[in-house]
């Protein structure tokens, strides 16, 4: 789901059930730091889809949701693995 805001796109992150998220969250937290620092926005949420796809299959529009999260979080996700790291 996108709407335009002066002339910007903005992806609407649709509600996830707290299993998805705690999923996703301890799959971040599984994933080497070096690993979530090393890629750019596109290649770290495929990467993570890919890990939470070999932990739950999820219909397309769950895909379509927790890519858009992911994408919203990147920074939360590389300022964890820094911590992480340090």
């Amino acid at each position: 789901m996108r709407e335009h805001l002066e002339g910007a796109v903005i992806t609407k992150v649709r509600p996830m059930n707290s299993k998805t998220l705690r999923l996703l969250w301890s799959v971040v937290e599984q994933t080497q730091a070096n690993t979530l620092l090393g890629l750019n926005d596109t290649d770290l949420v495929t990467q993570l889809l890919r890990q939470l796809d070999s932990e739950q299959a999820f219909s397309r529009e769950e895909t379509n949701s927790l890519s858009a999260y992911i994408f919203s979080r990147t920074t939360l996700i590389r300022d964890l693995a820094m911590d992480r790291g340090s």
